[in-house]
């Protein structure tokens, strides 16, 4: 009988700091993870294209390229997730990373703990919901085909708006999603727009309130302040 063996997923990582990648390879090949390095964006860009990686954890702060340029040459032609680990704590790095395909952004210093959660949370995105069409997660359940969401098995009543957020969320489990991007997707505006950005905190707001065990602490949705919310799963 033929023994099934669990596939080992693949790592790339990319920092131009020899002790930030050694400290990453170390952590990451003990969880499991098959690790390759690269100092450089050029090396990155080489070694993504010919290892195919599971997963990318990328530093913005690259000596050749800025790795906002790595990102988008990805996204050129993969979907593979990208963890942005940077010690840029600056609002407008995060946005733009996230707009332009990073999946989530790290400072430094971090714990590896939180960021073998967010590894988890990315790798994990839509892996069950997309073919059962029904998400689940602690007490809250949210059915796409009949447009029903539950919490502790009562239905909860969401305006289309408030459903429309949380679906959004949903799509992007793991992922953080920017104010800009709900604005467009969800109002097709953009933070220019009078009194949108008040619209938005109010709607998250009143969505927390009806799905949340404690609005005041969300368990679900997080928020990255200044920078938009995040869907926390596997609690």
């Amino acid at each position: 009988m033929k023994r099934h063996v669990k596939k080992r997923l693949k790592a790339l990582v990319v920092d131009d700091e020899k002790s930030i990648r050694r400290f990453l390879t170390a952590a990451l090949s003990s969880y499991g993870y098959d690790v390759l390095e690269a100092e450089n964006a050029g090396k990155a860009i080489e070694l993504f294209f010919s290892f195919h990686p599971d997963i990318l954890i990328l530093d913005l702060g690259l000596p050749d390229i800025d790795g906002i340029e790595v990102i988008r040459k990805v996204r050129e032609k993969a979907s593979t997730p990208i963890i942005i680990l940077s010690v840029r704590e600056d609002e407008t790095d995060k946005i733009a990373a996230l707009d332009a395909g990073a999946d989530d952004y790290l400072t430094k210093p971090f714990h590896i703990e939180e960021l073998l959660a967010r590894l988890r949370a990315v790798l994990r995105r839509g892996s069950s919901w997309e073919q059962t069409g029904i998400f689940r997660c602690a007490d809250l359940s949210v059915d796409f085909d009949r447009r029903l969401v539950e919490v502790k098995g009562t239905e909860v009543h969401l305006t289309p708006t408030e459903y429309d957020i949380l679906r959004l969320l949903i799509r992007n489990e793991g992922r953080v999603v920017t104010h800009q991007q709900i604005l467009r997707e969800i109002w097709n505006k953009d933070e220019s727009f009078e009194g949108v950005d008040h619209l938005l905190r109010v709607t998250i707001s009143n969505l927390r309130n009806k799905i949340e065990p404690n609005p005041e602490r969300p368990a679900f949705i997080i928020t990255e302040p200044g920078v938009g919310y995040r869907l926390r799963s596997g609690i």
